[in-house]
Order: structure tokens, then sequence, then C-alpha cells
């Protein structure tokens, strides 16, 4: 679902079964006033102009070119230049995209999206779970990021600084009711809370089957398996480990004590749930300590 804040001045998309095909024959229109279409539906001035279309939305390699006709100069246009592919970035355009439908549909124009693969549909759904805001600063745009990088960098070489979390030992405050995860042979001072990448629990031992001489049918599933790592965002004192290297240890930076480990291809939480790409720090390996951001101190373990 994609809608831009408001009752009347947004848009939504809904289940493409329950779209019903436009007059044209070339767009479905999945919401009064809202359609999707492919090369085809702007081929044709007449087309838009017969299902009432004013503004335009197109992501694309290429920027299309309108023919000459009644209506296309006074036609809304907004061009994301992107290559159709499921894993194409869309998701970091979305504001901008949502805005342009919201006002256009705000001042009574009907819409046409010009885009649509399953891999559009899944950062759509992540959209939705950000709450209709890209927010860099969420787990699941965090975890998305990490995503891409082995798509846009597959020799893991020069990876942006911003894919990495500030090294704690360099910031001396943290952000009210934060925790900080220090190494507990050490000391040293490893993460912070916001660091941390959530995720559902899994479906417990069921999900480590294939991995067992046991039959599946004998598991008990009535008892789920709690995580015993967190799974976090790479911090800045991990970048000479993780580049150009699939999958790895974690170690201590100060006293190399193994923490956990990282795969970029993914790894299975003890809970059963797939976590891709992975970078794992065992709970035991690591105390947890509450910030005090007034007073600049840290109180014991909790």
């Amino acid at each position: 679902m994609l809608e831009a804040p408001g009752p009347s001045d947004g848009c939504e998309l809904s289940n493409p079964s329950a779209s019903r095909v436009s007059c044209a024959g070339q767009m479905l229109e999945v919401q009064p006033g809202l359609y999707f279409g492919g090369a085809a539906a702007v081929a044709e001035p007449d087309h838009l102009r017969e299902a009432g279309i004013t503004a335009v939305l197109t992501v694309d390699s290429e920027e299309p070119s309108f023919k000459a006709g009644p209506g296309v100069e006074d036609l809304w246009r907004l061009f994301v230049p992107a290559l159709d592919k499921p894993e194409t970035d869309l998701l970091s355009h979305l504001d901008r995209c949502v805005a342009f439908i919201g006002q256009a549909r705000a001042e009574g124009r009907a819409v046409l999206v010009h885009w649509m693969n399953e891999g559009f549909e899944w950062q759509l759904k992540l959209y939705q779970a950000m709450g209709y805001e890209v927010d860099t600063s969420s787990a699941i745009y965090k975890q998305y990021r990490l995503q891409k990088v082995t798509e846009k960098y597959p020799e893991l070489q020069n990876l942006p600084q911003e894919l990495f979390a500030v090294d704690p030992t360099t910031v001396s405050q943290g952000l009210k009711d934060e925790v900080l995860y220090k190494c507990r042979k050490c000391r040293r001072s490893l993460f912070r809370s916001s660091s941390i990448l959530d995720h559902r629990e899994g479906s417990g031992p069921i999900a480590f089957a294939h991995k067992r001489m046991t039959p599946s049918s004998m598991l008990t599933t009535g008892r789920q398996a709690q995580c015993t790592s967190y799974f976090i965002e790479p911090v800045q004192w991990m970048e000479s480990a993780l580049l150009g290297v699939m999958d790895g240890q974690l170690l201590c930076p100060k006293c190399s004590a193994k923490l956990g480990s990282f795969n970029w291809y993914g790894e299975q939480c003890s809970c059963g749930r797939w976590i891709t790409p992975a970078f794992q720090i065992h709970k035991n390996r690591v105390d947890e300590m509450k910030i005090l951001p007034v007073l600049g101190s840290q109180t014991g373990k909790i």
C-alpha cells in the first residue's frame, strides 16, 4: 500500500487483482483517479485524455516522449531515472514520488504511475512499514540499505562511509535512554542500542530441521527459541574486517576476543529467522551499560 497523508489527497496501492482496466485498455485503475500502466499507456495522448489523466509519474531508464496533442501541454510530469528492475533502489525516491501524487490528487488531477515490478512492490511495503516516510534511522531502512550493498559493490571494496555506524568510543554522549554495549572481557565500547536491527522471531527448532538427523515431525514446535545474538548494522571498527571478505569472525578491536561473526549472504538466528546480511554479536560476549546523558556517566550492567 502506498498512500500520502490525508483522507482525500493521498494515493493507495491496493491488491492488483481488485483493480479494473481503464477504458483505454492500457492502464489499471487501482483507485479512483490513480492508474498504473506501462510504456503503451503513455505512447498515445488519446489514452491519457480518455481516462482524464493530467499527471504522469515515470520510473524508467529513459524519460518518455509524449506525442503532441490536446492536453499534453498542461500535463504534469515527474521523471525518476531508474532501471525497471527488481533490484533497483526506488525506496530512496518514494518521498518525492508520493509528494507529487499527493499534490496532483489534491488539485483534482488523475495520475498515471508508469512503473511496476515485484522488487518495487516489496519496497512499497517497506515504505508503508516506515509510516509512509523514508526514515534513514529506522532498522527497516538500515537493513534494506545493507541488502543493496552486495548488488552495488560486489567486490565489497570502497563501501560508503554512511553504511557504518559511528564508533561509540568517538562520541562521549548518547541519546536519552540509549544503551551502550561493551566487550565483556576488556570493557571496550562496541555499539549502541540504536544500531540493533530487530527482527521477527523465527519458528524455533523446526527451522533447523534440515541440519538434523531427527525427523522434523519429532521436533517440538510449541516452544520458541530465544535469540542469543544481537544482529546489528556495521560499526566503524568493523570496516577493515569486512572489506573484500564475504564472511568471517568479528573480534573486539581492543583485546581480539571473539564477539560473533558476519556474512553478507546471511546467517540464521538461534530463533530460526534468517537475517541477510548478518552482523551477529553474541549476547554472552557483551555487557549492557545504561547511558546517562546529563551526567555523562554510565550505570552498571543491566
